[in-house]
């Protein structure tokens, strides 16, 4: 689970962009902490990568297929 100290940085958001699901290898539309919907393992990605591949990722037999879902969305200034 991510963590963080200084709350006031953050800013809670009911944004469609966390509503999402990604499937390993597709490109992370926002920088931010990915987690997988089905382990709750974490990654931070930048704008425009990659999600980690299938073979980066596993799960155990019988969890299921690995899912990313956006969990902090990293915001530039402009």
């Amino acid at each position: 689970m991510a963590q963080y100290k200084y709350g006031q940085y953050l800013t809670q958001s009911e944004h469609s962009a966390y509503d999402s699901l990604f499937t390993p290898g597709s490109t992370a539309e926002n920088p931010g902490i990915y987690r997988c919907a089905v382990c709750g393992d974490e990654i931070a990605i930048a704008k425009g990568h990659t999600l980690p591949p299938q073979n980066h990722h596993q799960h155990r037999p019988g969890l299921g297929a690995i899912r990313w879902q956006l969990l902090v969305f990293a915001q530039q200034r402009r």
